[in-house]
């Protein structure tokens, strides 16, 4: 080939390969958002905590690249197992929507499907007027007791959701409620945003507040509410072959704070939101809810509702 021609040759292959990549950083620039990520997830899938942990202590994945020898095939890459990791592990927060027409509220259609899913709970039996009364304990602020002697005096039954800090501190409380007949279920015992930890460390929470609880009262745990109310896919499938049914629920205030609220102001709230079914939050830390209590009580069983305990729900 003579001079002329071979660099001829050369220019028309830079132009080519020129051209390609420019069609190539045109394409990706002009494909919409979720197109591309969606691309990227299928190359790069997302990995659990566990197994990000995994892969950064195995040799095998700082090994350098090599490149194999024309006699040779690389092997293909190994799949991963089909295990609990691989389902979302997107953290979700439990919402509903409030209204003052006393029905079941609207709540996160994806957090729906994944109750159905998982044998969660976020409401009774819609066909008659049952309330579940349920309590957040993650520490005690002097008013718990008052909250048992207004439930004992109008023979109504509870949850408890408690934490490993609270069994510590307040044993006496503990073994109470389940004397009382109240049902004692777990919230973790450091109270960690589930989807923010691992497996391991779901169940270490898990299990360490379960087995103080049995050792305490000779009795087992079977519902879970998660701290802060969030969740993941991962997290309702590891809780629930742990054995736990996770409970949220579709009536709620804003009563975290020890000091919110009025007894009035609570009640009405309560009152106003009430349906069919209804798994009504209350946090036992707020005074004006243990004193609002027995009046609570009375208005609802004025209106013909009837307090039952999650036991009775299918």
């Amino acid at each position: 080939m003579s001079k002329n021609k071979k660099v001829f040759a050369a220019l028309a292959i830079a132009a080519a390969v020129s051209l390609g990549s420019g069609l190539l950083v045109y394409y990706q620039q002009n494909q919409p958002a979720s197109t591309i990520v969606k691309e990227q997830v299928q190359q790069q899938p997302v990995q659990s905590q566990l197994n990000v942990a995994q892969t950064s202590t195995n040799p095998q994945t700082q090994s350098p690249v090599t490149k194999p020898k024309n006699d040779q095939i690389a092997p293909a890459p190994a799949k991963p197992a089909a295990t609990a990791e691989n389902v979302s592990d997107q953290k979700i927060g439990w919402y509903y929507k409030p209204n003052n027409q006393h029905k079941l509220p609207e709540v996160n259609p994806t957090g729906k499907a994944l109750l159905e899913k998982y044998d969660g709970l976020y409401h009774g039996n819609l066909a008659g007027k049952n309330i579940y009364l349920t309590f957040d304990e993650g520490y005690e602020n002097g008013y718990t007791a008052k909250i048992l002697d207004a439930l004992k005096e109008a023979n109504v039954k509870a949850a408890f959701f408690i934490t490993g800090d609270y069994i510590k501190r307040n044993p006496e409380l503990v073994q109470r409620m389940v004397n009382e007949g109240h049902i004692v279920g777990n919230h973790t015992d450091h109270h960690p945003s589930l989807p923010e930890v691992s497996n391991e460390r779901i169940k270490k929470e898990l299990s360490t507040l379960s087995q103080e609880f049995e050792q305490l009262t000779g009795k087992k745990m079977k519902y879970l509410r998660p701290p802060k109310g969030e969740y993941s896919e991962r997290t309702l499938k590891v809780t629930r072959e742990l054995g736990y049914r996770n409970v949220f629920w579709s009536v709620a205030l804003v009563d975290w704070q020890p000091d919110a609220g009025s007894p009035e102001q609570n009640k009405a709230t309560v009152m106003q939101r009430l349906h069919n079914g209804a798994i009504v939050l209350l946090h036992a830390v707020n005074k004006a809810n243990a004193e609002m209590l027995p009046d609570l009580i009375k208005e609802c069983k004025q209106q013909g509702y009837q307090f039952k305990s999650l036991d009775e729900i299918n």
